[in-house]
């Protein structure tokens, strides 16, 4: 099997080629950045997945700078719609992560693949064209919508509010917003699970997080308690934290699908947010 990542040095890119690397999975394995691959150019996926004979492509190349997409509409476009259309229709095998931001988050109870789609941002609408495009040109896909997603490598909330923690008394964080934070780590492994169960009859969107729910405000608690800062947090409204685009109030998703289609079992959310802080620790100490 010849497997192709893109998006490669991002954060679930970066986590999946060291597992991949690891399972020996891939008969020959393809880790492309935006460098090595221009996935919004056609010719060159096509001409990328012949030369390679491809058959899976994990596609972890996203605009995701949610603010930056209210105003870059057309470049948002290109990496989350175009994109995918494109590796999609190569008639590889593609497992295609996307977002909690496909919903309204007005909703009470954890969504479901199912539930209807109806973002409030430019990022989550050109993220659910993109799944649209996939689901109109791949024989043989799945969906991972996810969330809150965090790790080691990159930029995320968890390094951020590390940081913060190190030089700051107190910071001010929203406490009104509900989700479930994913660890990259794991969704990586989660994928790595499905790709050798695909078939024609799995096809379609599944959600994948660990499991729970918090606030931002929980999070960051939860951050400093195990990173042993002593930073202070303190709750506030998101009417107190204005951006320009508008955060889902509730996007807990419903991982039951992917639980009895692939036997994927996530882990709580506290317990994946301790061994990355370790792991950030261990990369510290290097």
């Amino acid at each position: 099997m010849n497997i192709l990542v893109t998006g490669a040095n991002g954060q679930l890119g970066t986590e999946l080629g060291i597992i991949l690397e690891k399972s020996k999975l891939a008969d020959n394995l393809f880790l492309a950045s935006h460098d090595d691959l221009d996935i919004t150019n056609f010719t060159a996926v096509r001409d990328f997945t012949i030369k390679h004979h491809i058959d899976t492509i994990i596609n972890c190349a996203a605009y995701t700078a949610v603010d930056d997409a209210e105003d870059n509409y057309i470049k948002a476009k290109q990496i989350n719609c175009i994109g995918p259309q494109n590796l999609a229709s190569t008639g590889c095998k593609i497992i295609h992560p996307s977002t909690d931001y496909v919903f309204s988050g007005q909703k009470k109870q954890p969504y479901k693949p199912t539930d209807e789609t109806n973002p409030s941002t430019i990022y989550g609408y050109t993220k659910l064209m993109g799944e649209q495009a996939v689901t109109k040109n791949a024989k043989e896909y799945v969906i991972i919508r996810t969330s809150w997603v965090f790790s080691p490598y990159g930029k995320n909330f968890v390094k951020t509010m590390r940081k913060l923690g190190a030089t700051k008394k107190n910071i001010d964080i929203v406490s009104d917003q509900i989700g479930t934070p994913t660890y990259a780590k794991d969704l990586a492994s989660a994928i790595v699970e499905i790709i050798p169960q695909m078939n024609p009859n799995n096809r379609g969107i599944y959600h994948f997080s660990n499991m729970g729910q918090c606030s931002w405000y929980d999070f960051a608690c939860e951050i400093m308690k195990l990173s042993e800062l002593k930073c202070k947090v303190y709750p506030i409204p998101t009417h107190a934290y204005p951006t320009k685009a508008l955060r889902p109030k509730y996007s807990v998703l419903d991982t039951t699908k992917i639980r009895d289609i692939f036997g994927i079992e996530p882990a709580p959310w506290q317990d994946a947010l301790q061994r990355c802080i370790h792991k950030i620790k261990e990369i510290e100490r290097q």
